[in-house]
């Protein structure tokens, strides 16, 4: 199991060899860059860089996993394709590394451990894999869900069957969680310092993190994932008093931040995560949960005309203050930002109706829902060009795009992690693996919830927390009975 990090029988060939393979590379490169610099060409200078991460790639692919941890926060889109995606550097071509050479392992020694295959989490996982697939065979555009699924499985296996083997041991799921974050506190500063440079308007907080984010709510949905974590480092004891401060500090600078952020759907998923974990604190049973949820549900139905009429008479938009802001996520009559929402919702499920089976292809969404908007429903923002992003839903766009399958797939396995989260804190033999499993949980509650209002698992921004912290979950489900006796990944 350790090969897959560790390059077993390749660091063996490196080290019979490795005296005259230094001298003949040292020589090659000092002839080559000396004629190519003369040509004017720097870019082999990189050469010695691209070297040293081959040789992590065979023996410490879970170092490489690290760094590109550390890089996401600070990667930049930096290529443009006509289908109008991008590449994200360096996380992506990193990421890609990463997928071939587990692919190549797998095949060369075949010893994953078949336990993570088999995982229900796992299994689901699988299943919506190669539904997506057979939905890239039936899709509209091929090309763009072939690349969409090929995206997923680069994100997908590095930090999710990967990351389970990493994070058998408490010390990565702490190294992770730091490299991710200090990275992140430096896009925090960077960001507000040119929010401050425009008074802090509220319209200036929807761009001014570029070119780390490409808007506010991308940005604010990441802030809201690791605000949990950083409240529970900071007031439990199972850490020494520095590492609290340090807690602390990133847990004001990440407040602040997605105050600033002026992202709605956000604040929203803190506050709703917050109720959720009153729930968990003093275990209100499920049934009393579901009593309440039906009660609102019959309330909603029994008066629903007249709560429509009360959202229909908020005409506050969004504003530079703060309780006018709140007030504008229930203005569904004059907010174009809320009134856009529902203009692509309304489209996601005209193509449902279209193909409620297959939908029209992972990916497709964005150059297909043009067509299907009504004159009625557009806004000031709306376009016909497919360039201003996808569903706004991590639940409706699959729907559009994957089917009615695709849908149930995605909200089983939000259900699914929830109750794996739930039994980890529950069955919890240490204090420490009692709190990453809770603040980890709830990191991810806010993501889910968010991801009822806007959809980013198809960047790296996102992806790449929210897949290792489901394998977080996963990996403490499966080895947490044995964490302290774990060696260290790849030693």
């Amino acid at each position: 199991m350790h090969s897959l990090f560790t390059g077993t029988g390749i660091s063996g060939f490196l080290e019979k060899y490795k005296v005259g393979w230094v001298y003949l590379i040292s020589l090659a490169y000092i002839l080559l860059n000396a004629y190519l610099i003369y040509k004017d060409f720097y870019y082999s200078l990189a050469i010695p860089v691209l070297l040293v991460l081959l040789y992590f790639y065979f023996t410490r692919l879970d170092w490489i996993l690290l760094l590109i941890a550390f890089t996401t926060p600070i990667a930049v889109n930096m290529v443009q394709y006509e289908l109008g995606a991008g590449i994200s550097i360096p996380t992506e071509p990193l990421l890609f590394g990463v997928f071939l050479i587990f692919i190549l392992k797998l095949f060369y020694k075949n010893d994953f451990d078949r336990k993570i295959w088999t995982h229900p989490v796992s299994i689901l996982i699988i299943i919506s894999l190669i539904w997506m697939f057979i939905t890239s065979l039936t899709s509209q555009i091929p090309l763009v869900s072939f690349k969409y699924l090929l995206a997923r499985l680069w994100f997908v296996i590095p930090f999710y069957f990967l990351g389970i083997l990493l994070f058998r041991k408490t010390s990565n799921i702490r190294l992770f969680i730091w490299l991710y974050a200090i990275p992140l506190v430096g896009v925090i500063i960077y960001t507000t310092l040119v929010h401050s440079t425009y008074g802090f308007e509220e319209e200036a907080g929807h761009w001014v993190m570029y070119p780390f984010y490409n808007d506010h709510t991308a940005y604010g949905a990441i802030l809201a994932l690791f605000l949990p974590i950083f409240i529970g480092f900071s007031f439990s004891k199972v850490y020494s008093r520095t590492t609290r401060f340090f807690s602390f500090l990133i847990m004001m600078i990440l407040v602040v931040a997605l105050f600033l952020s002026f992202c709605r759907a956000a604040w929203i998923s803190i506050v709703a995560t917050l109720i959720i974990y009153m729930i968990i604190l003093f275990k209100i049973k499920f049934k009393w949960i579901a009593v309440i949820t039906g009660s609102l549900f019959i309330f909603f139905f029994m008066f629903q005309q007249q709560i429509w009429d009360v959202l229909e008479r908020n005409k506050q938009g969004t504003s530079g203050n703060f309780m006018e802001h709140v007030q504008s996520i229930s203005n569904i009559t004059t907010d174009d930002s809320n009134l856009e929402r529902i203009n692509r919702w309304q489209s996601a499920f005209r193509m449902f109706d279209e193909r409620p089976v297959f939908g029209f292809g992972p990916g497709t969404y964005q150059f297909e829902y043009a067509p299907y908007q009504l004159s009625v429903e557009k806004t000031l923002i709306s376009t016909n060009a497919g360039d201003r992003g996808n569903a706004h839903s991590e639940f409706i766009g699959p729907l559009s795009e994957e089917g009615l399958p695709g849908m149930l797939l995605m909200v089983s396995l939000v259900i699914m992690i929830i109750a794996y989260g739930l039994k980890v804190h529950k069955q919890a033999k240490t204090p420490e693996t009692r709190l990453l499993s809770l603040t980890l949980l709830l990191g991810l509650i806010t993501y889910f919830l968010h991801g009822t209002l806007n959809n980013f698992l198809d960047t790296d921004k996102a992806s790449i927390p929210v897949w290792a912290f489901i394998a977080v979950l996963v990996a403490l489900d499966m080895y947490q009975n044995k964490l302290e006796s774990q060696s260290s990944v790849g030693s």
